[in-house]
């Protein structure tokens, strides 16, 4: 209770002098699985056209969410991890709601549309999208070696934070952090 205490207030405080608010400052709000977040320390561009497809087939690049901040995720259907993080991005996704924050999940590789929908049936996930990379063009520019890997940009397309493997998505401190992100912008 201490510690969702503790990060409530800093993320508050963050919140309201966000104009001040700096990346330590932010980074400070890393605890649990968050602690595996890691934020650069020279943002680099994002390959913003890079097309990836939706259930439908109909092309989409992530120049389409710029403005906001992008918590984006590369999963697989086959990925053990994924299935245990998603439902946490979905939480997430519902959190962020109405704030400039956009979850954004990317299957990679061969995951076909059944195999998708099934997953997130299994799973309970019902908010998400059902975005492919088949042929792995966004994962490869962006250097995913693994699943699950979470990617966050900021409004601009640059690569501010990259976390390896499955997190608490809905945790206190990932709120706090995503709180204090979008407070900023």
């Amino acid at each position: 209770m201490k510690l969702r205490s503790a990060i409530l207030y800093i993320a508050l405080a963050l919140s309201a002098n966000a104009a001040h608010a700096d990346m330590s400052q932010i980074e400070a709000l890393r605890t649990g699985d968050m602690k595996k977040l890691n934020f650069v320390s020279d943002p680099q561009p994002a390959p913003l056209d890079i097309r990836f497809i939706d259930e439908a087939e109909a092309p989409h690049q992530l120049s389409k969410f710029q403005g906001k901040y992008i918590v984006l995720n590369f999963w697989a259907t086959w990925c053990a991890p994924c299935r245990h993080e998603m439902p946490m991005l979905s939480n997430l996704a519902r959190e962020m709601e109405g704030k400039p924050v956009e979850v954004v999940t990317i299957a990679t590789g061969r995951n076909s549309l059944t195999g998708m929908k099934k997953f997130f049936e299994e799973i309970g996930v019902d908010n998400l999208p059902l975005y492919r990379d088949p042929k792995q063009l966004l994962a490869r520019q962006m250097a995913v070696l693994g699943l699950p890997i979470t990617v966050i940009l900021d409004p601009d397309g640059n690569e501010i934070a990259r976390l390896r493997g499955d997190a608490q998505w809905d945790s206190d401190s990932a709120i706090a952090i995503l709180n204090a992100l979008a407070a900023e912008s």
